[in-house]
């Protein structure tokens, strides 16, 4: 009782201190080494004040949409900076050409406009993302060429990258601008006819800076209603930000801190056994800290009246890469599959052209997670990986394309096979650069002594622990689950709040590791 006052006092004292009035400056005022964290107990105090004037506004819609607009806006600011006005030129750019398709009606003209939507997000993009990738690839051709043909001006060409501050979360608010402008020329949605409502759909920020990528035709409809907050609903929110929250600040950040990211930053000091773990510690960490979020995001949403797909459903229980891609970021996954495998022309153009439409597709997956080779790489692997499990099915018509109807036999090895090639494939997903990357296998190939894992345990008691404990969640039946989740939905609100308590006090006792900004706001 005493260790849970304490808890209490802490963010009391948080709570008192941040409404301090000397303190305002620095609410006001952009911190990189501080960005406004879902996990942070400043945005619980923001939310907090932001959910009562939104409930205030609820039947004005006008001036609810302006006010959450407004605070989307200095979300992104306190994420990203000044930033945020790259972001309201984009808004701006798209709202307009959305208007023109639309009173357009010449079909070559309506072309032309997506074209220029298109042109104009992803040259912002490249430049923000790709500029110094692009400049050293080459520079790096040329630099072989002048070699090979022995010519001194090619070899004195000079290049050094540019220093370029990447926004947070340029890569999501991007696809989803491009999606509603394709959506309109496709038919599938209405233009909205003020600045501010599109305003509101692109900058709306529970899913802002790391997703979910979230569809005009999903999310338009909504705005226009009455926000509802149902007791179901506000105890599914509940669920959701407490799920999201234990599994980044609980398990993402302390073993990224205390184990994973000390050996991802020198795998020639470890054992084999330990970059193995490491592997395995990296695939939860990523999972739990991506997963989180969007599980935060749907929750605080779900506040606010809107529903949100859901983003991640176990996908460590697909025993196909095929599935695991229908589990894994599923918001990503389906957008690349709409708005550019199928436009390359899907399957509607022979099996061959099929395979090199889904290998181009996930190659620029990759991509679209960094600007460097292992993410070409990590995609590459996985557009192979789909198109043999094509060819696998063409050969055996009656396996499954998501192994769901498999005997469980064949289904256990089918997860334990595609969990561990995406673990492999995440070595590269996470090692700084190929040498890294190649370093840590050559240790688990070449120095593995698994006489050190004993050691290990011991020396890593508590991130060993938070280990086994994630992924013996990720893999507890499902109905096991669901049941826990009604339970807690439909207990009293107390008990909810007393359960959001222990949270906290659990997340106090693992203050000791540093809180981590979102992997997926590099992205």
């Amino acid at each position: 009782m005493e260790q849970i006052l304490s808890c209490l006092r802490y963010y009391f004292d948080e709570f008192t201190s941040s409404l301090d009035i000397t303190k305002i400056p620095e609410w006001l005022t952009y911190n990189s080494n501080q960005p406004l964290l879902f996990s942070s107990s400043l945005f619980f105090i923001l939310f907090l004040i932001f959910l009562l004037i939104y409930r205030i506004l609820k039947h004005a819609k006008h001036a609810r949409i302006l006010f959450v607009s407004l605070f989307s806006l200095y979300f992104y600011y306190k994420c990203g900076g000044w930033y945020f006005l790259l972001l309201l030129a984009m808004v701006t750019s798209d709202f307009l050409i959305g208007r023109a398709l639309t009173q357009e009606s010449d079909k070559v003209k309506k072309k032309r406009w997506v074209t220029l939507s298109v042109c104009i997000d992803l040259m912002v993009l490249a430049f923000f993302k790709y500029f110094n990738f692009i400049g050293d690839a080459l520079f790096n051709i040329a630099s072989g060429l002048g070699y090979y043909l022995g010519s001194s001006s090619i070899e004195a060409i000079s290049w050094r990258p540019v220093s370029i501050f990447l926004p947070v979360g340029i890569s999501f608010f991007t696809f989803q601008s491009l999606s509603y402008i394709v959506d309109l020329y496709r038919g599938e949605v209405k233009a909205v006819t003020r600045w501010v409502d599109y305003l509101f759909y692109i900058s709306f920020f529970p899913q802002l800076v790391a997703g979910p990528i979230v569809r005009a035709k999903d999310f338009l409809p909504q705005m226009n209603r009455t926000p509802h907050l149902s007791r179901g609903n506000l105890g599914r929110g509940m669920v959701l930000v407490m799920v999201g929250l234990f599994k980044k600040a609980i398990i993402s950040d302390y073993i990224s801190v205390n184990f994973v990211d000390r050996v991802f930053d020198a795998p020639q000091l470890y054992s084999g056994v330990e970059n193995l773990l490491a592997a395995y510690g990296y695939m939860l960490q990523v999972y739990c800290d991506f997963s989180g979020y969007s599980d935060m995001a749907i929750g605080l949403a779900l506040f606010l009246g809107f529903r949100f797909r859901k983003n991640f459903d176990v996908p460590f229980n697909a025993a196909t890469i095929t599935e695991f891609w229908r589990r894994w970021h599923i918001s990503l996954s389906t957008w690349l599959k709409d708005y550019l495998y199928i436009p390359l022309g899907g399957n509607r153009k022979g099996k061959f052209r099929s395979y090199i439409n889904l290998l181009i597709t996930m190659l620029l997956g990759g991509l679209w997670h960094g600007a460097a080779w292992q993410f070409i790489l990590w995609g590459g692997m996985h557009g192979v990986a789909l198109v043999l499990h094509k060819l696998f099915m063409r050969l055996f018509p009656k396996a499954k394309p998501t192994g769901r109807n498999m005997k469980w036999g064949w289904r256990l090895l089918g997860v334990v096979l595609t969990f561990n090639f995406v673990v492999f494939t995440f070595i590269f997903f996470r090692a700084k650069d190929m040498q890294t990357a190649v370093a840590l296998l050559r240790a688990i190939a070449t120095n593995f002594h698994p006489e050190v894992f004993g050691q290990f345990v011991l020396g890593y008691r508590m991130v060993f622990a938070l280990i086994v404990l994630g992924y013996v969640l990720h893999f507890l039946p499902r109905k096991f689950v669901r049941a826990t989740n009604r339970t807690i939905v439909r207990s009293p609100l107390l008990v909810q709040l007393f359960l959001f308590v222990a949270l906290l006090f659990t997340v106090f006792q693992f203050k000791s590791a540093d809180v981590q900004p979102f992997i997926y706001f590099q992205f």
